[in-house]
């Protein structure tokens, strides 16, 4: 038996399709969809059949075998902290060193604290400017996520919007907190999310080529 397919597009039904022709067509996530293994319409993207349809149109949907583990997200940050360690050296004053050993000393000045202060809150924000930035592209991560094959997607598998990648790393300051117990949030989150992600409704994701 054949398996047809149909779209609803304007309010009106079209097809019947096979999968071949239904990929053919122009179609997107949100294409309201009625399968032959379904009894009610859903999104192009729930269904399973098309997952590779979407994936080579630049989406990556949250599956339980995709979602990024701590170890290979950990892997990523290192990484980046050595890509960026050097463009941010140029944001350090000029005594950061004196000023350093003095805190470590325990004889920092409430001047030396100031400068500290504002010497992690500049690096933080252009930290998060940065990731923003690389998952807002293209690139939908940093560059050391893609080393490791990791991409950040929304809830529907698509890239973040810019205010939706700023939100999520603006956020991490508060995982970052206690212990960076938000962090250590993946661990035994069933979705593999930090706090931040949940904020922005995101996923990190691994991609399996």
């Amino acid at each position: 038996m054949e398996e047809n397919y149909y779209i609803a597009r304007d309010n009106t039904e079209e097809g019947p399709f096979t999968l071949e022709e239904l990929m053919q067509g122009d179609l997107d996530a949100d294409t309201l969809v009625l399968s032959p293994n379904a009894t009610d319409w859903q999104r192009a993207s729930d269904l399973p059949e098309l997952f590779h349809y979407f994936e080579a149109m630049g989406y990556y949907f949250p599956t339980e075998d995709n979602l990024a583990g701590f170890g290979w997200r950990l892997l990523a940050y290192i990484a980046d902290s050595f890509i960026m360690s050097y463009p941010i050296s140029f944001l350090k004053p000029e005594n950061f060193n004196e000023i350093y050993q003095r805190a470590v000393g325990g004889g920092a000045t409430v001047s030396d604290l100031n400068t500290m202060i504002k010497f992690n809150l500049t690096t933080f924000l252009v930290m998060a400017l940065y990731h923003a930035i690389c998952e807002f592209s293209p690139l939908q991560g940093s560059l050391g996520k893609k080393f490791f094959r990791l991409t950040v997607v929304d809830a529907d598998g698509r890239r973040l919007s810019f205010i939706k990648a700023l939100t999520r790393n603006i956020g991490k300051i508060v995982s970052g907190t206690a212990l960076f117990i938000g962090y250590l949030w993946v661990l035994w989150d069933d979705r593999k999310q930090a706090w931040h992600d949940k904020w922005a409704k995101a996923y990190v994701l691994i991609k399996n080529r």
